[in-house]
């Protein structure tokens, strides 16, 4: 069995109903900082920059295991590229991702989730 990193502040998956400089809002609670959104709950995430994650941070994303279809990597402000470890941890994990700016990747996380889609978001705060 894996060890869930973080107790989720929501042990169910929501949308994200907002951010703003440094927080997220979802389901009438607010989290400064970055946050995972999974099938497993809402909890915080430890890179405070893209720049900042590493293969460790990935553990609560891979411990879902087959619960997360697609993973949507929000990058902060700006797009960035994931470097190819990190990739590799996901795809052995069979977790495809896309990356993009973490406006775009909340968007489209509530959209896919309301699709019922089996989707993660892990969002590096703005």
């Amino acid at each position: 069995m894996v060890e869930r990193p973080e107790t989720p502040f929501l042990p169910r998956q929501v949308s994200i109903d907002g951010y703003s400089d440094r927080f997220f809002h979802f389901a009438g609670m607010s989290h400064a900082g970055s946050i995972t959104a999974l099938p497993s709950g809402v909890r915080p995430w430890r890179p405070e920059r893209f720049a900042d994650l590493g293969a460790d941070d990935l553990a609560v994303i891979v411990a879902e295991g087959g619960a997360v279809e697609l993973l949507l990597i929000g990058t902060g402000r700006d797009p960035a590229h994931l470097k190819e470890p990190l990739k590799q941890v996901l795809r052995d994990a069979g977790i495809r991702f896309e990356l993009m700016p973490t406006p775009a990747a909340a968007s489209t996380y509530n959209v896919l989730l309301d699709e019922g889609r089996r989707v993660g978001a892990a969002l590096i705060a703005v």
